[in-house]
Parts: C-alpha cells; sequence; structure tokens
C-alpha cells in the first residue's frame, strides 16, 4: 500500500532486548505518519507507558521481566481497549496463539518473518483487522478444523488455576523475588505478598518454590 494512503499511527514496543527494540524502531521509522512514542523492556512499564500516551498500536514480545506480554496485553486492553496489541515473539505453538487471541491481541508475528512483514501487520491492524505470521495462520486453521478448543489461561493443574494477579506474582516469584520486591511491584503491603504467596502454593499444590518455577517455566509465564 502506497505510504500516502497510511493512517497515522502512535506506537509503543516493548521487548527486553534492546537490539530487538532497535530493529522495530528502525523498520517502524520508514513510515512517515508512524511514530514510536515510547519504549519499554518489561511488561508491566508497557502497560504504564500505554495508559500514559494512548497510542494505537501496542508491540509486546511475550517473554518479558515483570509481567510477560500475555498478562500485559490483557492489563493494557483493560485501562485503554482502542489501544490495538500485535505480539512479536519466537514461539508459535497452537496453546500460545490461542492464549493470546484470547488475552484480545489482534496480531502474532514471529520475529523470525518481522523484517518482511511488520509493517503490512501494523497497517492491518489499523484498519481494523487481523493478522498472523503465515506459519500461526496456518496453526490456527488447523486448530479450527480439528475443533480444538481449551480455556484461557495457563494450564489447569490439581483442577485449579491463577487468576491475573496471581499470575504476576508468579512471574515475579519465578524471577527469584523476595515477598518484599512483590509487595513493591504490586503496591501492596509485604503481609499481602506473603498471603498471596501461601495461597498461590496451597491451591496449586507446589511443595517448593521449585515447583513454582517449573509451572511457570511449563506456561510460559517466564522463560530461561
Amino acid at each position: 500500500m502506497p505510504e500516502a494512503r497510511l493512517r497515522p499511527a502512535r506506537i509503543v514496543i516493548a521487548d527486553d532486548h534492546e537490539m530487538v527494540r532497535r530493529g522495530v524502531v528502525a523498520t517502524l521509522a520508514d513510515v512517515e505518519r508512524w511514530t514510536v512514542v515510547a519504549e519499554a523492556d518489561n511488561g508491566r512499564e508497557a502497560v504504564a507507558l500505554v495508559e500514559m500516551h494512548k497510542p494505537d498500536i501496542a508491540i509486546l514480545d511475550l517473554s518479558m521481566p515483570e509481567l510477560n506480554g500475555l498478562d500485559a496485553t490483557r492489563r493494557i486492553l483493560a485501562v485503554r481497549p482502542e489501544t490495538r496489541v500485535l505480539i512479536l515473539t519466537a514461539h508459535e505453538s497452537e496453546q500460545l496463539v490461542r492464549e493470546v487471541l484470547n488475552a484480545g491481541a489482534r496480531g502474532y508475528v514471529l520475529k523470525s518473518d518481522a523484517g518482511r512483514i511488520l509493517v503490512r501487520a501494523v497497517e492491518a491492524l489499523l484498519e481494523g483487522q487481523t493478522f498472523f505470521t503465515s506459519k500461526v495462520a496456518r496453526l490456527v486453521l488447523e486448530g479450527y478444523l480439528r475443533g480444538s478448543g481449551g480455556a484461557e489461561g495457563e494450564q489447569v493443574e490439581g483442577g485449579q488455576t491463577l487468576s491475573a494477579r496471581e499470575r504476576e506474582i508468579v512471574q515475579l516469584l519465578a524471577e527469584g523475588a523476595s515477598n518484599k520486591d512483590v509487595a513493591r511491584a504490586l503496591g501492596i503491603s509485604v503481609k499481602t505478598a506473603e498471603t498471596h504467596r501461601s495461597n498461590i502454593m496451597r491451591k496449586m499444590q507446589f511443595a517448593s518454590l521449585s515447583d513454582l518455577v517449573k509451572y511457570a517455566l511449563r506456561n510460559k509465564i517466564i522463560e530461561i
């Protein structure tokens, strides 16, 4: 599409790898009417920047510290439903695609394809459409043809799933945060953070912090 016909756009980018962010900024800089208004290196900062700058598009990595891209998407759309979220990631599993769609993201682009199609993806979201990397589109279609479903969110363990707040706490704990760190990050008391931690361990039947970390890894809440 000729650049003259493209809609203007304000864009927030979130990825914990600086080189990836630089590459995305450089790619989008070629479009005259698009402006990257802010960059974040973690999901929690991305949510705050979207609330502050009110962008048209938020481009998020899935694996980010403090708050992963999936949960950041939910938070962003809760505070700014007009912002369209595009996931930019190296992961291409059907389960993740379903979770991203359930969270409300409108696009899913693999980092390996970004150089070729990122502008087209943003363009599609600005036009109110969805956009998927071809490999991801095939996963979605194959899942639909098989009739695969699955509940929103993480895998069920012991008949239990985590709330959005509990997922945040699990991510922080799995990344090595203390109860005091969790309290500071979420704006709650240390006692409340301790209570949340105890409730999560009991609810999910985690015998140790190691079990919690393994759960976070299996469900892509964190990544090594």
